[in-house]
């Protein structure tokens, strides 16, 4: 197959005419760039799926960098040397994370000491709805066991992927303090580079979107913070109240889990439902706790979201929802971590640069004054 040759015509000065440069945009038809595009995106992607050991503890370090920042420069201010200032940013927010792992080691060792009433529970539970399932759908005992071994043989391969994350969270506790570290100790070079790489007539556009990066991430996170303490004093509260066991350690599970956007809000409600059906009798206290839940739930979403957790930048629900499960399975958990304050920064570049306006308004939650209507509503406007 022959190459396609164009002849480009150039002025006097040598430059390429506005003409020719778009002839030249416009070579290629749609159904060769499209594939194109898709194809880049992909390899984007798979690319950012196979570094996710190395991109996703960077990320959260670029994170947590970002919110202790207000504390090393407050250190600096006091003429700390650098390399102490970082130390000692470090060491208050490792000492907060002791506080809170230390908290949750502690109830969950007092829970260690109800596990063989729940298993004896469970036992009994588990023997009731092998007897329910033969009498009412004629599944045989043996047929139930065969069933369940099959899907213990088909857990061992997620056993493998556990053991894998397992592992990765240890590297975790190990990169993102060092990550941290260097981030803060070479942000001035960082920020050199960042500037350098544009051009100066853009460097207010570039120090506006880097202040309001900043901004909008320490309140992002800080928010989730204070957010996530209000949940887990509600939600210990209420099975408190309820006479659950171990409601501290269950609330505090469950305000954690409910960080996953619009996911982990469920996966929270099942704990204690599930421990309340197996150290109570009947399905009053789980209905109860259903109701409590979802009574917490509506104020999390109603009140302390909009109020508490104040970032700069709104992301609407569909994106939101779409983003976090994209995340989900790109890196997991941790992508849905990040999911959030990603778009968030993309939607803070593109609102400031011009062709990319239209992507940051589909990002976020302002619904526009003129609407084409025409369009939308066109055979109102036809009669």
């Amino acid at each position: 197959m022959k190459g396609r040759i164009f002849k480009v015509r150039t002025n006097t000065a040598g430059e390429i005419p506005e003409d020719q440069s778009i002839a030249i945009k416009q070579s290629f038809p749609f159904y060769i760039k499209a594939p194109m595009v898709v194809i880049g995106i992909y390899l984007f992607f798979y690319i950012l799926f196979l570094l996710q050991d190395i991109i996703v503890p960077f990320a959260f370090a670029g994170l947590i960098s970002i919110l202790l920042n207000p504390v090393y420069n407050r250190f600096q201010r006091w003429k700390l040397n650098k390399i102490v200032a970082i130390t000692f940013t470090i060491l208050l927010a490792v000492l907060l994370l002791a506080g809170i792992l230390f908290f949750l080691s502690s109830q969950i060792a007092q829970f260690g000491e109800m596990i063989p009433q729940l298993k004896a529970k469970s036992l009994t539970m588990f023997h009731d709805l092998q007897a329910w399932l033969s009498s009412q759908f004629g599944i045989t005992i043996e047929k139930q066991m065969s069933m369940i071994s099959e899907g213990m043989n088909n857990s061992k391969a997620y056993l493998g992927k556990t053991l894998d994350t397992v592992f990765g969270m240890l590297s975790f506790l190990v990169l993102i303090p060092l990550y941290v570290f260097l981030l803060l100790f070479y942000k001035p070079l960082i920020l050199n580079f960042i500037f350098e790489v544009f051009d100066e007539d853009n460097s207010d556009q570039v120090a506006d979107i880097l202040h309001e990066t900043k901004s909008a991430v320490q309140s992002y996170i800080v928010g989730l913070m204070i957010e996530t303490t209000m949940i887990a004093v509600l939600n210990s509260a209420a099975l408190l109240l309820l006479g659950v066991p171990y409601a501290i350690l269950i609330g505090v599970i469950g305000a954690i889990l409910n960080l996953i956007p619009y996911l982990g809000g469920v996966v929270a409600i099942a704990l204690p439902v599930l421990m309340a059906i197996v150290t109570k009798e009947g399905f009053t206290t789980p209905l109860l706790i259903i109701a409590a839940y979802s009574f917490i739930q509506f104020i999390d979403n109603n009140i302390l979201v909009p109020k508490v957790v104040s970032s700069k930048v709104s992301v609407n629900a569909l994106i939101s929802i779409i983003v976090v499960l994209l995340g989900g399975m790109l890196w997991g958990v941790s992508g849905m971590f990040l999911s959030i304050p990603f778009i968030a920064v993309f939607k803070i570049i593109f609102d400031r640069i011009e062709e990319l306006k239209p992507w940051g308004k589909l990002l976020g939650d302002q619904m526009p004054d003129d609407v084409p209507v025409k369009v939308v509503n066109k055979e109102e406007t036809d009669d």
